[in-house]
């Protein structure tokens, strides 16, 4: 959308100065949330008072996104009148109506603008409601210490103005603050105090509120008694309160209460709590329905349809999650149709209809896909992306395999093959985005083509891990072989922790049992298409613990499996850039540290390693103080160098934001290691290869090692070289010189480079030891 510059106010020129630091897409949503003309420019006849109070209207019927363009073009109009009071009140109600649609880095913009306009007219008391409210959304966007710090503040600032009622909501917010962190006797006092504070002005909703996140926090300390009368009070409260969203949303957030008691109690008390729970959904869906409020509707009769499946009503619980879709698909709410969707699946898969099960398992995940960024921000832990959106994913892809196996046809199976696979990369994309929580999943989406087929002589491995089972999709000469594993993903998830373990010891051989036990679960039954096809490469597709560990010390009980085959491994299928494109000429920037630096120790290999890389490649080399963050930042910019090797510290964890490389200056994080190498972006080919021969991951992180595996992407590299664990030894750059000697023949491909240095170590009497050459990984590309 085009904007005439004439036509851009303050608010305007702000909000875009602040979009410069964010990347593109995010741009165009917020663009299209605050500027375009259907969102805030207001019909003439329409005064900006009644703005306002359409946008209230809008919201207590839960449609919040006709409450968002009435707030919007109400904000827009108090600046034209010169009423920067009323503007900031619009902005406020327009950043907590975006965070009602999820969509909180908008709101984040909205607000910092907001106190930045408030302070400026030194209102004290919206400059706090304010704070509280970007408190609470960078709470959601994983910014626990700056939430928790801006809603103190903000507390502070309300007390010190006598603002009762706003302290009391900032005192419930914090308590949710104080949840997020398990901090559940400060939860409880916040709560209560806030409670008391609500009561004591007359402010009924904000103190059913606090009493309903008390019966949580009660339920957290496994007080069931305290927890089943706080929600019974706030339940009463609530029936004599006005129809409106906030009365229908307090009931639903009562009915999940009950339902999780159900879980913690038996007997005559879990049926009594389980008739409540039923009742007080009917309830919020009955009055959600009575004042159009589509959306919340939704949530009540999909609530209840969900009690009603762990209770093996079937029937019944079919008729309500049609009501819920039905309710979702009149309000245009995706966040919500496409749980009612999933649920649909998961009933129909139980009572026998499988091929209408696959039909709504698919609706649910074509749904989701627009929404999945937004909505990975509402995950508190790191892990609870797959175990609460995974399933969805996994159920399917059962469904599409049972499917496949009884198709007539062996071409029927094999696209039914290729959907099982497909419904799987879809996740692997999802899971992906939301450990960067960015959009360097879609821009390598873009860019690149999906591998249709490689190289008769490379296999693709592709594991899919079920609870009770593995099944192994090898694609290998244009078809894709299934092999059935029978194991459990418990049992194999202990063996492969303990693989991982026992890798790491040096000085035992305790790992080959585990080597040789994996090798015949995982390779052996593909032995005999491996040798048929002549395949020289393997490329894996890991997933959860298989991320953690390299393939090539898998052993057969006489060679270990890097002595039959080169190996690369990519998160995705759909994020491998399997381009072929010749190397040309290589240019590289090598850095990195020999000296202590923060409280990290020396790496003394470093100097000779990246000697020896000046002597085989031009390019630049910064080494200690020479490596800080601008410096390499100014080479990169006047060079287009090919390869950038780091040798340096680096630690992939659960969280995007603890994942850092170790430079003199600083920690080189995710997100500015990407705006680094973005400098590439715009040339006729991306950067080929990035190295970092000194990382690590915690055994036993498979979110960790999700990271690494998307390093590539994430930093917009076409391949990655990098290390499961950290090797302080010469044999790590013993390694990295002989894979870059064999790099510089353009006739054999980065995964045999790597490969030839690998078994150059092995065969070295001192490093035989896996520990010392099983840990590089070359990930996405291996052309």
């Amino acid at each position: 959308m085009k904007q005439c510059p004439h036509m851009l106010n303050s608010t305007s020129r702000f909000l875009i100065a602040w979009l410069a630091h964010f990347p593109r897409i995010f741009v165009f949503v917020l663009a299209f949330a605050l500027f375009s003309p259907n969102a805030i420019l207001p019909a003439s006849e329409v005064s900006s008072a009644q703005l306002l109070i359409q946008g209230e209207s809008f919201s207590q019927q839960g449609n919040f996104e006709e409450a968002a363009r009435s707030f919007s073009a109400a904000a827009h109009q108090f600046e034209t009148e010169e009423n920067p009071q009323q503007q900031g009140q619009a902005l406020l109600r327009l950043a907590h109506t975006l965070t009602q649609l999820g969509q909180f880095l908008q709101a984040q913009l909205v607000l910092e603008f907001t106190i930045t306009l408030e302070q400026t007219l030194g209102d004290l008391a919206t400059t706090s409601l304010a704070m509280g409210q970007l408190g609470n959304v960078l709470l959601v966007l994983d910014k626990h210490d700056k939430g928790i710090a801006l809603l103190r503040q903000s507390l502070e600032l309300a007390r010190q103005d006598t603002q009762p009622l706003l302290v009391a909501s900032l005192l419930n917010d914090l308590g949710n603050a104080w949840v997020t962190q398990k901090e559940y006797d400060q939860a409880m006092a916040a709560y209560t105090e806030s409670y008391a504070l609500a009561q004591s002005e007359d402010a009924h909703p904000l103190a059913v509120r606090a009493l309903i996140n008390s019966g949580f926090v009660a339920l957290h300390q496994h007080s069931i008694d305290d927890a089943v009368e706080r929600f019974n009070q706030a339940r009463g409260q609530l029936r004599i309160a006005p129809p409106a969203h906030d009365t229908a949303a307090g009931l639903l957030s009562i009915g999940n209460g009950y339902t999780d008691l159900v879980r913690q109690t038996s007997g005559p008390q879990q049926q009594n709590l389980a008739m409540q729970a039923a009742q007080t959904f009917h309830d919020a869906a009955t009055l959600a329905a009575s004042i159009e409020d589509w959306r919340t509707e939704s949530y009540g009769w999909g609530f209840l349809g969900h009690l009603y499946e762990e209770e093996e009503r079937w029937e019944e619980s079919l008729e309500l999650t049609r009501r819920a879709i039905l309710a979702s698909q009149r309000m245009h709410a995706p966040e919500s149709l496409y749980r009612w969707e999933w649920q649909m699946g998961r009933l129909l898969r139980t009572v026998g209809q499988h091929d209408q099960a696959i039909l709504s398992y698919q609706r649910a995940i074509y749904t989701l896909q627009p929404i999945r960024r937004e909505l990975a921000f509402g995950f508190k832990e790191p892990s609870s992306f797959r175990q609460t959106i995974g399933p969805m994913f996994f159920e399917l892809a059962d469904l599409l395999i049972k499917q496949g196996e009884a198709a007539p046809e062996a071409k029927i199976q094999q696209a039914i093959l290729l959907q099982v696979r497909n419904t799987i990369e879809g996740f692997k994309a999802a899971e992906l985005q939301d450990y960067f929580k960015d959009d360097c999943v879609e821009a390598t989406q873009a860019r690149i083509q999906t591998i249709d087929q490689v190289s008769t002589n490379t296999a693709i491995i592709y594991p899919i891990i079920f609870p009770d089972r593995t099944e192994l999709l090898v694609s290998l000469g244009g078809t894709i072989t299934q092999f059935t594993i029978p194991i459990s993903e418990k049992d194999l998830t202990q063996s492969v922790r303990s693989f991982r373990r026992l890798l790491e010891k040096r000085t035992t051989r305790q790992y080959l049992p585990h080597a040789q036990s994996l090798y015949d679960l995982l390779i052996r039954p593909m032995e005999p298409l491996l040798e048929k096809f002549q395949v020289e490469t393997l490329v894996f597709v890991p997933d959860g613990a298989l991320r953690t560990i390299p393939m090539g010390p898998l052993h057969d009980g006489t060679k270990f499996l890097i002595e039959k085959y080169a190996m690369a491994t990519t998160p995705g299928l759909t994020l491998t850039d399997a381009d072929s494109t010749g190397r040309g000429e290589l240019r590289m920037l090598s850095v990195g540290l020999t000296e202590a630096t923060q409280g990290f120790s020396p790496l003394p290999n470093v100097k000779g390693e990246l000697a020896a890389l000046t002597r085989l490649y031009d390019g630049e080399t910064l080494l200690n103080d020479e490596f800080v963050i601008s410096r390499m930042e100014e080479s990169m910019k006047k060079e287009q160098f090919s390869i950038v090797h780091i040798a340096s510290h680096g630690k992939f964890e659960a969280k995007v934001e603890d994942s850092f490389l170790l430079a003199f200056d600083g920690k080189l994080t995710m997100n500015r290691l990407d705006e680094l190498v973005g400098l590439f972006q715009f040339r006729d080919t991306p950067l080929d290869l990035l190295t970092l021969s000194a990382c690590e991951t915690a055994a036993g992180d498979d979110r960790a090692a999700l990271g690494l595996a998307g390093v590539a992407i994430k930093a917009g590299a076409r391949s990655a070289l990098a290390t499961l664990w950290f090797i302080n030894d010469k044999a790590s750059s013993d390694i990295i010189e002989t894979f870059y000697k064999e790099l510089k023949n353009p006739s054999i491909s980065k995964a045999q480079a790597l490969r030839h240095a690998q078994l150059t170590l092995l065969a070295h009497p001192a490093y035989r030891h896996p520990s010392y050459w099983s840990p590089f990984l070359m990930i996405n590309n291996w052309l």
